[in-house]
C-alpha cells in the first residue's frame, strides 16, 4: 500500500540541509524513553487514525526523551474536527522547519539512532553557515513489520543560520 509522503525522503547514506512543510499532526506521548515506549505510542496513534478513517501517511516521528511520535495528517483530513482521539493523543500545528538529517537504511534500533546521530553532528560541523538549534529525533519511513534490512529511516537535528 502506497502511503502519502509529508516530505521526501533521505536517500541512504547521504546528510543534507532540509527544509520540512508545515503540517497538522497526531502526536503520542511519553514519560519515559521513546525506546522503552515506542510501541504503546504507535498503537495509540494507529487506533487513533482507524476509529477516524484517517489514511496513513509517511514518515513517523520519535522524539527520544522524552518519548514522543508524531503522524501527519493529510491535508484532506488535517482541518477535521470530528477525530475519535485515543487517550493522550492530541493534534498540533508544527510550522516550516530546517533540519540537517542522514538517511538510513537498517533496523530502528537505539544504537543505530545514536550513531547515525552522531554522524549527523560531525557532518553539520563541516557545513558553513549552519548550526544545531534543538534535539535530534528520529524519523521512521516503514512499518514495524517490515524486514529490518529493509527498513529505511533518517536522523534529523533542527539547525538554524549562524
Amino acid at each position: 500500500m502506497a502511503y502519502e509522503q509529508a516530505y521526501p525522503m533521505t536517500a541512504a547514506g547521504v546528510c543534507e540541509i532540509k527544509t520540512l512543510p508545515p503540517g497538522v499532526v497526531l502526536e503520542a506521548k511519553s514519560a519515559g524513553g521513546y525506546f522503552r515506549e515506542n510501541n504503546g505510542l504507535f498503537r495509540r496513534l494507529f487506533e487513533t487514525i482507524q476509529r477516524s478513517g484517517v489514511p496513513m501517511t509517511t514518515p513517523v516521528e520519535a522524539g527520544i526523551l522524552p518519548g514522543t511520535m508524531v503522524f501527519y495528517l493529510d491535508p484532506k483530513n488535517a482541518q477535521r474536527d470530528d477525530l475519535k482521539m485515543a487517550e493522550g493523543v492530541e493534534r498540533k500545528t508544527v510550522g516550516e522547519r530546517t533540519v540537517a538529517s542522514v538517511g538510513i537504511r537498517g533496523g530502528y534500533s537505539q544504537k543505530s539512532f545514536e550513531e547515525n546521530s552522531e554522524k549527523l553532528r560531525e557532518w553539520l560541523k563541516q557545513q558553513p553557515g549552519w548550526v544545531a538549534a534543538g534535539e535530534a529525533y528520529a524519523v521512521y519511513w516503514n512499518s514495524p513489520f517490515t524486514i529490518w534490512f529493509m527498513k529505511r529511516s533518517e536522523i534529523h537535528l533542527p539547525v538554524r543560520r549562524k
